[in-house]
């Protein structure tokens, strides 16, 4: 059964933050479990960002982050305006 982990950020600044969740998105699309990415941007707000993960289980999610280059995950820090809302979605259905 495939799970979400789905992050709301907020954007000290906009490009920077799109960047860093552009290259964060395809060092995650490989790792073993990942079933998918998506990354949105609010149309009424350009700071505000959505980055979906899609995983096999919680675990493959959880030892994927041992996999992630450490540089990558510094660049989203510095352009994030505070930390991240993040929690795990299970799929009802999908059409």
């Amino acid at each position: 059964m495939t799970v979400a982990r789905i992050y709301i950020m907020h954007a000290s600044e906009t490009a920077a933050l799109e960047s860093a969740l552009e290259t964060l998105a395809d060092a995650v699309r490989p790792l073993p479990g990942c079933d998918g990415i998506e990354l949105l941007r609010d149309l009424g707000n350009e700071k505000r960002f959505l980055f979906i993960e899609k995983w096999a289980s919680e675990e493959d999610h959880k030892n994927a982050g041992s996999m992630l280059p450490k540089d990558v995950m510094t660049a989203i820090g510095a352009a994030l305006d505070g930390p991240p809302d993040g929690a795990y979605f299970d799929y009802l259905k999908v059409v």
